[in-house]
């Protein structure tokens, strides 16, 4: 599970070419809540969009996953979008 986490800053270059798109971002979730192993599981189509997605999810925590009621190590694929608002 997710806690809350701030999202990624709309890079101003993509934003001025109204790039947008969605980033299925893997991470590797430790035991601990802290990304591990930080991934590009499916790219936006925008290098800018995807590099910015994979810094925000470097940075979360997250509720880690648990087995027998101990928390362990788990792969979870993240989705963020990237979309203009007018």
């Amino acid at each position: 599970g997710l806690a809350t986490n701030p999202p990624p800053a709309y890079p101003s270059r993509a934003r001025r070419r109204a790039e947008q798109g969605r980033v299925i971002v893997r991470v590797t979730v430790g035991a601990d809540g802290l990304p591990q192993a930080v991934g590009l599981a499916v790219s936006s189509g925008h290098p800018l969009l995807d590099r910015a997605a994979l810094r925000a999810v470097r940075l979360w925590r997250f509720v880690p996953a648990e087995r027998d009621g101990k928390p362990v190590a788990a792969v979870a694929d993240v989705p963020i979008a990237f979309r203009l608002t007018r």
